[in-house]
């Protein structure tokens, strides 16, 4: 397959994505929030901690983990409260810097995971046929548990075609499971709140991811 142009990005509705150069064998999550320095920064660094903790891999099976925010603050750390609740979980909020999202990485993303529906929206309306692989990070818990794990391809065939199985599995549930409320896919931002508040939200995030990195690696969290 020859690489995109970098305006755009290919599709094919199976198992491949190309875009400059990625690797075929290769997943990328994308955790999107407003300004990349408090939810998003603990979606992913508590993804990656799962991960690790699952597979103890660096690579994690060719899954890539990375954020962006839609007013991200560029260069910017992540905020300290956000990295006391990371500490809290013992996953590792070093060498963190704040990105902007950019179209680039709602190309190369297999899967967005955004913080509130606003953010769904805004990568969506970007276009690079987003909208079947973006969903909040709740609404895709929601999906995910509905998923039958063994309608999964096995782990033998490797974790990116379990992953990409299991994104085009959620965008067919869409539709058929709604959320109860409005509310109930949302992740409220914690931007000058206190500690208390932060890790409130820590625990929220985590929670959420606790079945979808179970789903993605079929390998339950220690207890």
């Amino acid at each position: 397959m020859t690489a995109p142009d970098a305006g755009r990005g290919i599709w094919d509705g199976e198992e491949t994505r190309t875009f400059t150069g990625l690797p075929r064998d290769s997943f990328r999550i994308l955790h999107v929030s407003t300004g990349n320095v408090c939810r998003s920064p603990i979606t992913e660094r508590l993804t990656r901690h799962a991960l690790a903790d699952r597979l103890g891999d660096p690579l994690w099976g060719g899954l890539i983990v990375e954020s962006a925010g839609t007013w991200g603050h560029e260069g910017a750390p992540m905020e300290a409260n956000a990295e006391a609740v990371l500490a809290d979980f013992g996953a590792d909020a070093s060498g963190f810097i704040g990105r902007e999202l950019l179209d680039e990485h709602v190309i190369m993303a297999d899967l967005v995971l955004t913080a509130t529906r606003d953010h769904r929206a805004q990568v969506i309306s970007m276009g690079h046929s987003a909208g079947l692989r973006t969903f909040t990070l709740k609404e895709f818990t929601r999906l995910v548990k509905a998923i039958d794990p063994a309608t999964l391809p096995p782990l033998e065939h490797g974790m990116v075609a379990r992953a990409r199985a299991l994104v085009r599995a959620a965008a067919a549930l869409r539709g058929w499971l709604l959320a109860p409320t409005a509310e109930a896919d949302e992740v409220y931002d914690p931007y000058g709140a206190p500690l208390p508040f932060f890790r409130s939200i820590g625990d929220e995030i985590h929670q959420a991811l606790d079945p979808v990195v179970t789903a993605l690696t079929g390998v339950p969290a220690r207890m």
